[in-house]
């Protein structure tokens, strides 16, 4: 047994060396040189059949370590299939990124507005879930002309080279996503790691310059800087109350356990050579979120946390989302431009929030374009989550922003308000 686990720890060390170099192949071979090599070695004065036994434990531990090095998904990546109720488009943006592009039209009835919306959903790199596409509905039914696109690598759009996964491309694909779309400013809905590509575009004028109004729903940090911030989250979350998700997990098997969990850990580097990005798009299914997903609900909720996507939609990609994270950890202060922004913006904030408070109130306090905060009570990170009223309320406080009219809850916290909010907890 001692032998066993030796040649196992032995193997996830050279994973670790090689970055899991050819599938693992490459820590795979050198434990198993290694091992026989000194089984021969503790052998060499038995008689023959005696000579067997140390071998032994070296046949089980190379057995139990193939199992991270075999494929048991496809390794070229498969999209989900077409949804019943939208058209799947594909935009071919002037950055080189072919993404997957969803429009829901005004109602036919009632009054039409002007300024096309986007909706940038969140992620980083992942499927728009059909509870957002339910959302995006009802938006189109109060008279938005609604468009919806998955950023690069994520749903059905195309992948790029792990390299080329960034926060700045995400910036770049926005502009040129509203440029393609050509009905010039646009106002825009972004939410979580969407908020977060969102307010870096309002910190460059260039982009900013294409937006009409915007919404920062849920946000993530904007910066490094903002990123190391510590402190306080919302009002208790599911997390932990929730029963855990049901459906196949990727994670119990040893090839995906190991590869995702050293990834989180960063032993592996996104890039890793382990599994391919599309092999880990693939094979990831949302019961490996785990309670990320009730985190996103307030506790209250805990038993009646809604199906957010079903399995043929659903789509994440672990490995590009760690890499756009990065990036965005290791970017310099964004704060001094975002200063400069103009852009009428409005911040959306859960109760139940699962988001450190800081991540918000430091772009509240940094933007001064932010016209007003909604704090909205009773639900958690995912707002419009299809439980009682909160669509409505989601839709009815963005649609108030956009149209300029008054606001259906107070404006808090205001910017002066930051200390007291911080220092209550809320």
């Amino acid at each position: 047994m001692a032998a066993v686990v030796t040649l196992v720890v032995a193997f996830l060390g050279l994973i670790a060396l090689t970055n899991g170099a050819g599938s693992g192949l490459a820590a795979w071979s050198t434990t198993l040189g290694g091992g026989v090599a000194l089984a021969v070695w503790r052998g060499r004065h038995r008689t023959w059949p005696a000579r067997l036994v140390p071998l032994l434990p070296v046949a089980v531990a190379a057995a139990l370590t193939a199992t991270v090095c075999v494929p048991t998904a496809p390794t070229t990546r498969r999209h989900p299939s077409a949804l019943p109720y939208v058209t799947t488009r594909h935009w071919r943006l002037a950055t080189g990124s072919r993404v997957a592009v969803y429009h829901y039209p005004p109602a036919k009835s009632g009054p039409r507005h002007s300024v096309p919306f986007v909706y940038l959903n969140g992620g980083p790199v992942r499927g728009i879930s059909e509870l957002d596409h339910r959302f995006l509905r009802l938006l189109a039914r109060r008279g938005y002309d609604v468009y919806a696109y998955e950023q690069a690598g994520g749903g059905r759009s195309d992948l790029l080279p792990m390299g080329q996964y960034s926060i700045s491309r995400s910036v770049s694909d926005l502009a040129a996503f509203v440029d393609h779309l050509g009905q010039g400013k646009v106002d825009i809905l972004g939410f979580s790691s969407g908020g977060t590509v969102l307010t870096r575009a309002l910190a460059q004028p260039s982009v900013a310059a294409r937006l009409h109004r915007a919404v920062i729903a849920e946000p993530g940090p904007m910066d490094g800087p903002t990123a190391r911030l510590t402190g306080h989250k919302g009002q208790a979350s599911a997390r932990g109350l929730a029963p855990a998700m049901s459906g196949p997990r990727s994670t119990r098997l040893p090839r995906y356990a190991v590869a995702f969990g050293l990834m989180r850990l960063g032993v592996l580097t996104p890039g890793t050579g382990l599994i391919g990005q599309a092999e880990g798009d693939n094979v990831f299914t949302a019961a490996d979120l785990g309670s990320d997903t009730a985190s996103a609900y307030c506790a209250r909720d805990a038993h009646r946390i809604p199906i957010e996507d079903s399995r043929r939609n659903f789509s994440f990609s672990p490995a590009a989302s760690l890499r756009v994270q990065q990036t965005v950890k290791d970017s310099p202060s964004i704060a001094s431009r975002l200063r400069r922004s103009r852009t009428p913006t409005m911040l959306m904030i859960a109760e139940c929030s699962s988001q450190v408070r800081q991540w918000e109130t430091t772009l509240l306090a940094s933007d001064p374009a932010i016209r007003r905060t909604q704090y909205m009570p009773g639900v958690g990170h995912h707002i419009w989550n299809g439980l009682d009223d909160n669509n409505d309320r989601a839709a009815a406080v963005i649609n108030a922003f956009l149209q300029d009219a008054p606001a259906p809850l107070p404006n808090h916290p205001t910017r002066q308000e930051i200390p007291a909010f911080l220092r209550d907890h809320e």
